[in-house]
Order: C-alpha cells, then structure tokens, then sequence
C-alpha cells in the first residue's frame, strides 16, 4: 500500500492544509505554518507526490494528484472533525480545485491564490511550446537552482521581501527535474472551468496586483464563477504573494478562515 505524501505540521485546532506550487515543497509555506498555529490551527503542508520525501506517482495527473491529497485529508481527520480548510497556490491551487470536485465533503473552506482554472489553449501547440521553453534549460546543462535564480525574481512584484524570494528560490532549487516535468505535463491538461459554479465551501481567492502568472483578472472571472467568493488583491506583490508579504497575507488569510469557520463547524 503506498504511503500518505510527505507533510510537515504544526500547531493544534482546525487542520489547515497548504498545497504548494510547481517550484515548491512544504518549505514554500514556513511562515504560515508558524503564524497559523500561533492563531489556534494545525497547520500542514505537504510536499506534493515526488517532491520532497513524497513518493512519486505514475501517470502524473491531477486526478493523481487529488487522489494522494484525499488520502491525506483523511489521514489528517482530527477530533474537530473530517473536513479541512484548503490554501492552494498556483498548481496546488489547481489541486485544491481537483479535490473540490471528487471530494467537495471534505472541504470546509477554500482559498486559491495566484491560481487559475484551466492553463494554456485548446490547440494543444502553446502547452508543447511551454513545456520545451521551461525545460530547455534544464537540457542545456542547467540545474534547477540555475532555474530558480531566473524565474522568482520574475515571478515577483516590487514590494517583495528578499528574505522571502530566498526561500522560493531554495524551495525551487529542491525540485527533482524529472518531477518538475512531469508536473509541467500536467499543468497544461488542467481545465476546471466548468465546475467552479459547483463550489459550495465559503471561497477566497488572493491575486498578486503584479502576478504575471494568475494576472488579478483572470482571478477575477474565476471568482464571478464560485457563488459567494470573495477576492482580495495584494498592492505591490507578484506570484508569491504568502512568501514576498506574509505579514500582509498571513492576517488576510486568518481574518477569513476565523470568520467563516463558526459558520460552517458542525
């Protein structure tokens, strides 16, 4: 029987379950982890399948995937109940999106930053192009940390803290390159579009007003889509919001999870 995927967790209460994007890894979410426990959670974050300690999985595919996080969500049940809140970025926001439609019963809350519902186009030709662009140079010679050094700092908005963009780039730098494409495969399959007007769990979505990869409106119409969301732009931040201002996301983040949490316990 396969294992559970690789988590760290800290913290007692609610469980809070963070899923990273496709350059994370638990670390991509360290100072959440500390701030949400401080506020009465148990916070967990996972290393998503063949990142990390997690065991890889075979196909690579976001229903793998929600598979995987599923088992874990139910590993986790606590004496607060089944349910978690789930905090996906970016591909982990993709997931998060995944496990809603297979599993909505174990969802309490959702909340999707600098994510999106579906990626790329339906010729098929711009996914082929993306992934040869994100690998070339990993066939040149290069290494992930070569990679990592390029890509944050674009992926950042002028408010950012270099402490954080650091962490991002370690987290990056950490990456396997063969998972690092098979997730990329997988990324560009991704297309929940038409099953955002079924999301019932109380939703927030955080855009960064610089992402250049979950732009806010592209948010924007994925919020129109999921009945009561709410959405919260960050001034000055870019894709990694949590890691470029946490003392900006970190209160949003609790403000919501607190305000909805006595409306939907059991």
């Amino acid at each position: 029987m396969s294992r559970i995927p690789n988590y760290s967790s800290l913290g007692a209460g609610p469980v809070v379950l963070f899923l990273h994007g496709i350059g994370g890894g638990h670390l991509a979410f360290a100072p959440q982890l500390e701030t949400m426990a401080e506020a009465g959670f148990r916070a967990v974050a996972w290393d998503m399948p063949g990142y990390g300690h997690s065991d890889p999985i075979e196909p690579y595919t976001f229903k793998g995937l929600a598979e995987k996080c599923i088992a874990l969500i139910e590993a986790l049940a606590s004496r607060h109940g089944p349910q978690v809140s789930l905090v996906g970025h970016s591909m982990g926001g993709m997931v998060a999106q995944e496990v809603m439609v297979r599993r909505p019963d174990l969802v309490r809350q959702l909340v999707l930053c600098g994510t999106s519902a579906s990626f790329g186009r339906a010729d098929g030709e711009w996914q082929r192009q993306f992934i040869e662009q994100r690998m070339a140079p990993l066939l040149a010679g290069q290494t992930m940390a070569d990679v990592a050094r390029r890509l944050v700092p674009a992926m950042a908005g002028p408010r950012a803290l270099p402490e954080g963009l650091r962490l991002a780039e370690h987290c990056m730098s950490g990456v396997n390159p063969g998972t690092y494409r098979r997730a990329l495969e997988a990324l560009v399959t991704f297309d929940r579009r038409t099953e955002l007007s079924q999301i019932a769990a109380p939703t927030l979505l955080v855009a960064g007003e610089n992402d250049p990869n979950a732009p806010p409106e592209v948010m924007q119409k994925m919020g129109q889509r999921i009945l009561g969301s709410k959405m919260v732009v960050m001034p000055g931040n870019g894709h990694l919001m949590n890691l470029e201002s946490p003392d900006d996301f970190d209160p949003l983040l609790i403000g919501f999870l607190r305000e909805n949490h006595t409306l939907v316990r059991h």
